[in-house]
């Protein structure tokens, strides 16, 4: 072989070699391993941010598989995420949003995480982008500061509203005597101990969320319910606590929480019915999708009636 044809063969060779590894490279940079963990999603819709969350995982040796929560609901199993090139997309049925279609999410993977198109049970359709979400392990265990009093029992100083405000001080008590607006603390936490008594009328709902991102139910659950996750004392669609210690209507609670990275205690009526427990993501009516930032705490007032005496919270420092 003369030179020149050993150098054309030289550079064919190179060639090729160069090819196969740009497509080696491009193939593992849309593996489906790729898609697997948690991801922090952020919807646009008509220009207001709303947050949902998505967990894929892998089923066996080929399928993936997951669970998502929307802007509002719980968390819901998707049976199969479809997986080809870099693209993906599921379809699960609807839960609290309007129309008769599927909710469709097709996505694909980006070199900053995740984007693409959903399509809502009406056929609205709404674009997205989407982040790994952080693992928030804390390496050591909190030194704790001082209490503070989130609410005054005077007035809502410290809180806001987020819409037209219903919420009334009255004998020292912070009233929610219907259904609207929710209540917002000015001021945002990372981890804390929190401590709120409360009491709700029969058949009434209501919730806190933690760092603006993950509600505790607060409802009139029967005491002989079975434990579900969407009932007094669990995390939304989430955590299932241990018993339904619901003292009933009309009677004061309390509920003592705990909140370390997604670590979580939920101690009520005196009964620890979930023990440092992991919050996978952020549950429906988030504020947010940034979960590795400090959040408030936010008081749910579209829903029913609710009471409070007392809010104290002792960060860490």
């Amino acid at each position: 072989m003369g030179l020149s044809s050993l150098l054309a063969f030289g550079s064919a060779e190179s060639s090729f070699a160069m090819e196969k590894s740009l497509s080696t490279t491009t193939e593992q940079s849309v593996a489906p391993k790729d898609l697997i963990g948690r991801w922090n999603i952020t919807v646009d819709n008509n220009g207001t941010p709303e947050p949902n969350w998505l967990e894929v995982k892998l089923s066996g040796t080929r399928t993936l598989v997951g669970y998502f929560v929307a802007a509002h609901g719980s968390s819901r199993p998707v049976s199969e995420i479809k997986f080809d090139n870099g693209k993906f997309s599921f379809s699960i049925p609807p839960q609290w949003e309007s129309g008769n279609g599927q909710h469709t999410v097709e996505g694909e993977l980006t070199a900053n995480g995740i984007k693409g198109t959903q399509t809502m049970p009406d056929g609205t359709k709404l674009n997205w982008t989407g982040v790994k979400a952080p693992y928030l392990v804390r390496e050591n265990q909190p030194k704790w500061g001082k209490k503070i009093k989130l609410f005054n029992g005077k007035d809502l100083s410290g809180w806001e509203a987020t819409g037209e405000n219903q919420w009334v001080v009255k004998d020292g008590i912070l009233t929610n005597p219907k259904a609207g607006a929710n209540l917002i603390s000015t001021e945002k936490f990372e981890d804390f101990k929190l401590k709120v008594k409360f009491r709700i009328p029969e058949g009434s709902n209501a919730g806190i969320y933690l760092r603006g991102r993950y509600e505790v139910q607060i409802e009139d659950s029967p005491k002989d319910a079975h434990p579900s996750n969407v009932l007094y004392g669990g995390v939304y669609g989430f955590l299932t606590p241990s018993e339904i210690a619901n003292l009933g209507p009309g009677e004061w609670q309390t509920y003592e929480i705990t909140l370390v990275g997604r670590m979580v205690t939920i101690v009520t009526n005196g009964k620890t019915v979930i023990s440092n427990q992991e919050i996978p993501g952020t549950t429906g009516g988030a504020l947010d999708s940034n979960e590795g930032e400090p959040g408030p705490i936010y008081l749910q007032g579209d829903h029913g009636p609710v009471e409070f005496a007392e809010i104290t919270i002792t960060p860490a420092k």
